[in-house]
């Protein structure tokens, strides 16, 4: 999964602000460049399987 693949500050960003409506610039660059998603639409970027995902890992380190 992209997550893995994910730079630090757009971990932090994104378990900081679960379930954003939009997500900045670096956010998105970030979940494309790891693998991720990247649709036109900032607001369409995640699911709510993804945002699942990231709250749950958001209790442990990486």
């Amino acid at each position: 999964m992209w997550w893995l693949d994910l730079g630090k500050n757009p971990k932090e960003w994104l378990r900081e602000h679960l379930r954003a409506d939009e997500l900045p610039l670096f956010v998105m660059q970030g979940i494309a460049e790891a693998g991720g998603p990247h649709p036109d639409d900032p607001t369409a970027v995640l699911t709510d399987d993804d945002w699942n995902f990231i709250e749950a890992q958001s209790e442990f380190a990486d």
